[in-house]
């Protein structure tokens, strides 16, 4: 067996170093609340580790599995990557898991700042990231699938003069998989090609991404962040505390010939993307490639100039240069894939084998818990025709209509108002945030969020309202602020609201307002948000180079995001290199 600590400790090499420390309207989904007023206990449990927090309707011993293996994907990654030990200011992650396929799909949610793939239909898979201000969230089904990767087939059987396929008692019925025979179409399906899809695996495969992302943010491409993601996805951990990695996924070999193998200049350089192509692109084309680039010493490098090429802002096409005669690099590839490729495992040590912290949710804490993740979904309001623009506004105020009906009715419900007040100041509706932040403060008058929000809103109140008023409210707002501040150092909602209390009302911010939005970015290091904000600010004070590195994750990175457009017009003005 061969080891993949060599390959991918050079990981390490090859990622920049830390920076400064189209949503489309789907179905028109309401508020899901869960359970009733009062604090009887709820099926929602919460589990907390070192670097995640885990929320699940589903068994507490599933619950604790899950955080305490993304808690061990977090110290192999860490491991691997050279940063085990190492001071860490990064708001923990949140992930939420939701019940079964149906769930899961009726919260329409939609990727606005992140994206997989786009891989072949089969493999579309249940998982959702969003790199918030306030910390990233992730949320994915809980149950495994199945990609058909080959159609079964369908045989006739009325005019075989056959008995229709008994069902057999002890299997509980036929499976719809591969069975599907009614009695009144008397047809019989069977066959296909089925590679499963695990739920645990799309987790481990989004953890390693945020934390790719968080750690060392950098404008990579997309085929390599779904590589990347890959190569831990099938993480396993032994009876004895081992953690192995970097297996080959199952089924890799049915989906390669049934999909066939996609050329690497057509990944390295994006064509993959094509509609010519895209329709064939899978996790395990992905695995590959990423697999092998870790393991060539004579490809490092060109990797390493590759990804510096793409974050100066060139494209695919031509940072592919970087790796010479491309058709070589495909022949490489082609024959790696046909040895038997390394995997490693790691031990983890018992001192940080703590189990996870886990509590069970009251219903009225667990209530709003799906419209907090909803969130992000439904307020982003999409560039494009006018008529795009317009549909999206009517459902977001849809659901902001349902979502002040639930929050009239659990008045007394502090995650109620507080979802409410964040809603509606991410919509530009001040009077209606500082309403709801206000109503939230009468609940709990010390809330850090409560207060936040509510600064947030006085601070944009006073900016459109009378100018000779501007000044005394602005005051008023900061003080908020600054209380928010105070309730919870850590929170990156007052470091933020603080600084843009003072660039919306284009006034210069002082050093204290700078310093708390470096300290927000170095938090949330993957929320293109933040990012922008400084940027624009260092840009602005002609720190030309240091704005670069902040942005160019966000002009040039792999996600569309809706901050990528400003950020490339504030470095297309910087003075050229």
């Amino acid at each position: 067996m061969r080891f993949l600590r060599s390959g991918l400790a050079a990981l390490a090499l090859l990622l920049p170093l830390p920076a400064l420390a189209q949503v489309t309207p789907g179905q028109d989904q309401g508020i899901l609340v869960q359970g009733q007023r009062g604090d009887k206990p709820s099926n929602w449990r919460v589990a907390e580790t070192d670097h995640v927090i885990v929320y699940s309707d589903g068994g507490e011993a599933e619950l604790t599995r899950i955080a305490h293996n993304l808690e061990r994907l977090h110290f192999l990654l860490s491991m691997l990557l050279n940063r085990y030990g190492k001071p860490d200011d990064t708001i923990k992650l949140r992930v939420t898991l939701v019940g079964d396929t149906a769930e899961f799909d009726a919260m329409d949610l939609h990727n606005v700042r992140s994206a997989q793939g786009p891989f072949a239909q089969a493999f579309q898979m249940q998982r959702y990231y969003d790199p918030r201000e306030d910390g990233a969230v992730m949320a994915a089904g809980r149950y495994s699938m199945s990609a058909v990767i080959e159609p079964p087939q369908t045989v006739d059987i009325q005019g075989m003069n056959l008995d229709p396929p008994q069902q057999d008692p002890a299997s509980g019925g036929f499976n719809s998989t591969f069975l599907g025979a009614s009695s009144e179409s008397r047809a019989l399906t069977g066959g296909g090609n089925v590679v499963p899809i695990s739920a645990e695996g799309r987790l481990y495969a989004g953890f390693a991404q945020h934390y790719l992302l968080t750690y060392f943010p950098a404008a990579y491409p997309r085929w390599y962040l779904d590589g990347f993601g890959e190569l831990f996805a099938t993480i396993r951990v032994t009876a004895d505390g081992e953690i192995e990695y970097g297996r080959m996924p199952e089924g890799y070999w049915r989906v390669i010939d049934s999909f066939r193998a996609i050329a690497v200049k057509d990944i390295v350089t994006g064509r993959y993307l094509t509609e010519a192509v895209r329709g064939k692109w899978t996790p395990f084309h992905a695995w590959i490639l990423t697999h092998y680039l870790f393991f060539s010493a004579e490809r490092r490098p060109q990797f390493s100039r590759y990804l510096a090429a793409i974050g100066r802002g060139a494209s695919l096409e031509e940072a592919s240069s970087e790796f010479g005669d491309l058709d070589k690099l495909g022949a490489e590839v082609r024959a790696y894939d046909n040895k038997r490729l390394p995997y490693e495992r790691m031990t983890y040590p018992p001192a940080l084998a703590d189990e996870p912290v886990v509590t069970r949710l009251t219903e009225s804490q667990a209530a709003f818990l799906k419209g907090r993740i909803e969130l992000g979904s439904r307020i982003e309001i999409p560039a494009g025709p006018p008529e795009l623009r317009a549909r999206a506004i009517a459902a977001r105020d849809r659901w902001l209509g349902r979502l002040r009906q639930d929050a009239r009715r659990y008045s007394s419900n502090l995650e109620a108002q507080l979802l409410l007040a964040e809603a509606e100041c991410r919509s530009a509706n001040n009077a209606e945030c500082l309403a709801a932040a206000e109503a939230a403060l009468r609940i709990m008058p010390t809330d850090a969020r409560a207060l936040g929000w509510k600064g947030v809103a006085q601070a944009q109140l006073a900016i459109a309202g009378p100018a000779g008023e501007r000044p005394g409210r602005l005051r008023a707002a900061r003080g908020t602020i600054v209380q928010a501040n105070r309730a919870d150092t850590e929170s990156t909602l007052p470091l933020i609201g603080y600084f843009r209390s003072f660039s919306n009302a284009g006034e210069a911010p002082p050093e204290v307002a700078l310093v708390g939005l470096l300290k927000a970015v170095d938090a949330v290091p993957a929320a293109p948000g933040p990012r922008l904000l400084l940027g624009e600010e260092l840009a602005r004070q002609g720190q030309g180079e240091a704005a670069r590195r902040i942005l160019e994750p966000v002009a040039h990175g792999p996600y569309d995001s809706p901050e990528r457009a400003r950020a490339q017009e504030i470095l297309d003005s910087l003075p050229k290199r």
